[in-house]
């Protein structure tokens, strides 16, 4: 059998990356190819719901890759206190917030050049998270964040902590 003949594996992050970050270092894989078809362009594993301390890390990280980003949309929901925008670098960044609860953060570099990661949930095990990462930025992934999160039993992005999420009868999720 030819080795195009091969079927490859999905790669997930080797363990070491998980004994071995910094503090302050983002855990971001970025898909590598440049059609950009498919439905995520990489993904994000926070270490905390504060996207104050968190958000810096990632566009530091991306920054470098991409250029510099402008604007990110968020969950609401999904984190702790949102501010409308964020100095990084000296530079402003706006915050936008949606109440969607999809899983995803999406990043504006440009006018209209959008990226789209999957997030994965902070407190998510590593196995997990390597594999909703790995499946991320699969060649030719067409499974949205939250599906990805679910097949991989990291159950749904940053999930809205009891004291946030809204009463019966108020409109909202049973």
């Amino acid at each position: 059998m030819a080795d195009s003949d091969t079927p490859h594996a999905p790669r997930l992050l080797p363990d070491e990356i998980h004994h071995a970050v910094r503090p302050g270092a983002a855990l971001v894989r970025l898909v590598t190819t440049e059609s950009r078809e498919q439905v995520l362009d990489g993904a994000w594993w926070p270490r905390s719901r504060d996207i104050g301390a968190e958000l810096p890390g990632l566009l530091a990280a991306l920054t470098e890759h991409l250029g510099p980003i402008l604007r990110v949309g968020l969950d609401a929901g999904a984190w702790e206190a949102l501010p409308t925008r964020l100095v990084i670098d000296d530079r402003v960044v706006h915050i936008d917030s949606f109440p969607v609860g999809d899983g995803t953060v999406l990043l504006t570099r440009g006018d209209q050049d959008h990226f789209s990661l999957l997030v994965v949930p902070p407190d998510t095990t590593p196995e997990a998270a390597r594999a909703a990462m790995a499946q991320a930025i699969q060649a030719g992934n067409v499974t949205r964040a939250q599906q990805i999160l679910i097949d991989t039993a990291t159950g749904r992005a940053l999930p809205i902590p009891p004291e946030k999420r809204p009463e019966r009868g108020s409109g909202g999720p049973p």
